[in-house]
């Protein structure tokens, strides 16, 4: 059973930056396509970013392409997510997920993805 923890939320004013840490037990992220869901107050799940096992695909919200970056650490078997020039509108629980199978676009369920780590509050605010 794979276990995702994640860390490195918090509060944030706008224009500022977070990485969120998400680090895998009992499975390597390396064999698994792994990404982002968040949740803000009142909406539904979406997902955020995603990359394939091989990283040779990926996906970012339209939203928030060329501010968050997902990387992939395989020795630390962690997954980052790297975000920047935050506005309010990113002010969400962010989700670490994690699935045999790819799945990115905005069509993609959150029930594609089996692992998911706790929860982590962002929350961006002058």
């Amino acid at each position: 059973q794979v276990r995702l923890v994640e860390s490195g939320g918090g509060s944030v004013q706008p224009g500022g930056s977070l990485r969120l840490s998400c680090t895998a037990s009992g499975g390597s992220v390396s064999k698994y396509a792994m990404g982002w869901f968040r949740q803000a107050p009142g909406k539904e799940r979406e997902l955020t970013a995603a990359i394939n096992w091989d990283d040779d695909e990926s996906y970012y919200l339209n939203s928030v392409k060329g501010r968050f970056t997902l990387t992939r650490d395989n020795p630390r078997n962690t997954v980052y997510l790297q975000m920047t020039d935050l506005k309010p509108e990113d002010t969400a629980v962010y989700y670490c997920v994690g699935d045999r199978n790819f799945c990115s676009g905005h069509g993609c369920h959150p029930d594609e993805y089996r692992y998911w780590g706790q929860g982590s509050q962002v929350t961006v605010s002058s």
